[in-house]
């Protein structure tokens, strides 16, 4: 008899580029990239700032604090999510500026319990031998 077992979930893997990133969640730190030229914080980690195209920028860990900008409820588990649906994907957008996404915990996946606007505070889990960050009401214990 074969043993089928249950998929992983995937691992990220970080690249020159975005290393300074999961060096931070390691650390327990959500960072963003600063321009040093016009002070946009931005998120994905590029070489460049977004806004003025200055290669002059800066790794810097961000409040950790956020709002509830949209979401959708998935009942259809991925590979290695099996007996998580419902799970709450969302978008947040950072008390800098940039906006993520992300996983919603500690909140029913219910539209009724998830307003948008709602504070949010970034916390990590592990996956793998990364950290994810993921959010959680603010005030929520971890």
């Amino acid at each position: 008899m074969t043993v089928k077992t249950a998929p992983a979930k995937a691992v990220p893997v970080a690249t020159p580029t975005t290393k300074p990133y999961w060096e931070g969640t390691k650390a327990g730190e959500l960072r963003l990239q600063k321009c040093s030229d016009c002070s946009h914080h931005f998120l994905y980690p590029r070489i460049r700032c977004p806004k003025c195209g200055s290669a002059n920028t800066a790794w810097v860990a961000a409040s950790g604090k956020a709002k509830l900008y949209s979401y959708v409820i998935n009942h259809f588990p991925a590979p290695g999510w099996e007996g998580e649906v419902p799970y709450v994907i969302a978008m947040v957008q950072l008390a800098e500026g940039p906006r993520m996404m992300s996983s919603l915990v500690g909140v029913p996946a219910d539209p009724a319990k998830l307003v948008l606007d709602m504070p949010l505070q970034v916390r990590f889990e592990a996956r793998g031998d990364m950290m994810l960050p993921v959010f959680q009401a603010a005030g929520s214990a971890a």
